[in-house]
């Protein structure tokens, strides 16, 4: 699908103006980005100017594409990703980055590229465009992993530095808040998904690529297998998600996956299981911006408040870093009740 796109001012707003053949499907694909509006009287559609249409629209425009060369490096670092066994995720979001670095280079051969031209593809395009730091660092990821594999080249490695990253903490709900979300469908598919995302703290993907040989009931653990990192690791089973796993297996017989879609054999998507959790969320009248990932947050959170050895909460999730893990410590309010408000004795 070919997609023109560049940044209009409608209303006196900074707009993405989107331009398509005019079929059905694909206008029934341009409204479902979120704040799309159609004009009548510029005959378009326009997005929000955000950084993730930016990526989506902007940089997949047909007058945004890299150089000959450019296509075809892009295509010789996926084929060295995949010989270095990298996840798809990671050459999906490496490849997707090193192409923006390199249509915003597309007039200039690859072997001239220097240590000046991140700098300024960051301050041209990245500041310019208000993209996240987080972005910013997965073009550098992707621009220092690609020039290892290239040897005529002017880029240092070494010396092309990182965004200093923002350091927000994470989400996280009360049990009160987590409970109500749990309880809010009566699916139990729909319950045992959430369920068990908060009980085990599993990510996203984590959940949707369990299979019921993953479910140790004797062990009572739950085995994770190939998850971030190409790690595989254990976490605890609660004897009250067992009692509820018991059940949904008599009633839904999953045959491959622990959670299928409609489709037998193939696992329950994501986009379904976000949308599990906004109905949750409507439905207990939450208006918090609560993403699954916060159901993960507030797992650690609430083991590190019932006394949980910060070591154990780092191999239960899986983080390679203790310092990745020990940002919980910033929002576990437990300590910080007991501290008495000047404001009290007054």
């Amino acid at each position: 699908m070919k997609w023109k796109a560049k940044i209009i001012i409608h209303n006196k707003e900074k707009r993405i103006a989107v331009y398509f053949e005019k079929k059905p499907e694909l206008i029934d694909r341009i409204k479902k980005v979120e704040g799309s509006r159609c004009s009548q009287s510029m005959r378009l559609w326009h997005l929000p100017d955000t950084a993730k249409n930016t990526e989506r629209f902007l940089l997949m425009s047909t007058q945004f594409l890299p150089s000959e060369e450019g296509i075809e490096q892009i295509e010789k670092f996926k084929q060295w990703m995949r010989s270095k066994r990298y996840s798809e995720n990671t050459l999906k979001t490496y490849s997707e980055a090193l192409k923006s670095f390199l249509i915003f280079y597309r007039k200039k051969n690859i072997s001239e590229i220097c240590n000046e031209d991140v700098i300024v593809y960051n301050n041209d395009f990245i500041l310019k465009n208000n993209l996240s730091d987080s972005y910013q660092n997965q073009i550098v990821n992707a621009i220092k992993l690609y020039f290892t594999t290239i040897r005529e080249t002017k880029i240092e490695i070494h010396k092309i530095h990182r965004p200093k990253r923002s350091k927000l903490l994470p989400n996280v709900l009360s049990k009160d808040e987590v409970k109500l979300i749990l309880n809010a469908h009566s699916n139990i598919k729909h319950k045992m998904m959430l369920s068990l995302i908060y009980s085990c703290g599993l990510r996203c993907g984590e959940l949707l690529a369990l299979q019921p040989v993953h479910i140790d009931s004797k062990r009572n653990i739950v085995l994770l297998k190939n998850s971030k990192g190409k790690k595989d690791r254990i976490v605890p089973l609660s004897p009250k998600i067992l009692e509820m796993l018991r059940e949904y297996y008599i009633l839904f017989k999953p045959k491959t996956y622990l959670f299928e879609g409609s489709n037998p054999g193939y696992p329950y998507s994501e986009k379904s299981l976000q949308s599990v959790l906004k109905q949750a969320l409507k439905k207990v009248g939450i208006v918090k911006p609560v993403s699954l990932h916060w159901l993960r947050h507030s797992f650690a959170t609430h083991l590190l408040e019932s006394g949980t050895d910060l070591r154990y909460i780092q191999e239960l999730l899986g983080h390679q870093s203790s310092k990745t893990t020990e940002i919980y410590t910033h929002v576990s309010t437990k300590s910080i009740q007991q501290i008495k408000s000047p404001f009290d004795d007054l």
